[in-house]
C-alpha cells in the first residue's frame, strides 16, 4: 500500500499515512483540526530484471567508418583557370 504525505494548511503539521488506493484522502489535521492537503514527493523505484538498456548495449557492433581504397587515390581537383585581364593604355 502506498504512503501518502499530508500537511496542515493551518498549523503546518506534517504526517504520513499508509492508505489503500481506494481509501478517501485525510482531510482533518490531528493536531489542530485544520484542513490537510496532500504533498507530492519522490517515490522509490526499483528496476529488476535484465532490462532493455543492458540488452541494447554492446550487442550491436559499432558502425565502421567507410574504408578508403588502398593504392591509388582520387586525383586532386585542378585549379580553376581565370581569364587574364588586359589593361588599356
Amino acid at each position: 500500500m502506498p504512503t501518502y504525505q499530508y500537511a496542515c494548511t493551518e498549523c503546518g503539521h506534517q504526517l504520513e499515512a499508509v492508505q489503500s488506493f481506494s481509501d478517501d484522502a485525510l482531510t482533518t489535521c490531528p493536531e489542530c483540526t485544520g484542513k490537510l492537503r496532500k504533498l507530492f514527493s519522490a517515490v522509490g523505484v526499483v528496476f529488476k530484471g535484465s532490462g532493455w538498456a543492458h540488452k541494447e548495449q554492446s550487442t550491436k557492433p559499432a558502425l565502421a567508418a567507410p574504408k578508403q581504397a588502398t593504392g591509388e587515390s582520387a586525383p586532386a581537383a585542378a585549379p580553376v583557370a581565370t581569364p587574364a585581364t588586359t589593361s588599356a593604355n
